[in-house]
């Protein structure tokens, strides 16, 4: 990996995961020692990829009114739950990354939803709070891949963005594997701007009929 120390497996813990509609899988969880932006970055691993095959891999940042609370103006929790299933049927690892709002923290995430009530779209918002449309960095990502022993994936993303900063710090992904497409008459908005302003694989005609 270009000029970026190495980090190395903290522990491995097995862990049930059980979700509101009832699916259920086992996971194991994996910590890390030496990640570069210090934070408490998690991999689940699960199913078991078959010999010769990549692993399906997701990036998901982190959203705490999306994962937890569900909230309807994002489609982060749904995109979670889709992942792990769609993960543990092929084998692969979901990274939970500690990067909410795009990298811009809870509370400035929060402040950027009141000025999208005043008409604002996620990325403009963002600029109007003098903070980055995206400010996430996955050198700590391809850390935990490295240490796992995975520099050939599949990446399951909708976004450009990831694919380009992973296969910059030395991963090679193989395909990128779009999302399902989790549309509400809240996020909507969102969804096209993800879009028209960062090129996100969406299908703009589906995000109109909403």
């Amino acid at each position: 990996m270009p000029d970026t120390p190495a980090a190395t497996q903290r522990a491995r813990v097995r862990v049930p995961l059980r979700f509101h509609d009832g699916y259920s899988v086992d996971a194991e969880l994996v910590t890390f020692h030496g990640l570069a932006d210090g934070q408490e970055h998690v991999a689940v691993v699960l199913g078991e990829s078959a010999p010769g095959t990549v692993p399906l891999v997701r990036l998901h940042s982190e959203c705490l009114t999306g994962d937890v609370f569900g909230s309807a103006r994002c489609d982060c929790g749904p995109q979670l739950r889709e992942a792990v299933e769609r993960i543990a049927e092929t084998g692969g690892i979901l990274l939970y990354l500690r990067q909410e709002g795009r990298g811009i923290g809870l509370y400035n995430k929060l402040d950027a939803y009141a000025l999208q009530d005043q008409g604002l779209d996620t990325y403009e918002a963002n600029a109007a709070l003098g903070l980055p449309e995206d400010g996430r960095d996955y050198t700590a990502a391809a850390q935990m891949l490295n240490a796992l022993g995975v520099t050939s994936l599949d990446l399951l993303s909708n976004n450009p963005d990831k694919a380009d900063q992973l296969r910059a710090l030395g991963i090679d992904v193989h395909d990128r594997v779009p999302t399902g497409v989790f549309t509400t008459p809240h996020n909507v908005r969102y969804l096209r701007a993800k879009v028209l302003q960062t090129q996100h694989t969406l299908p703009l005609a589906q995000l109109s009929a909403v």
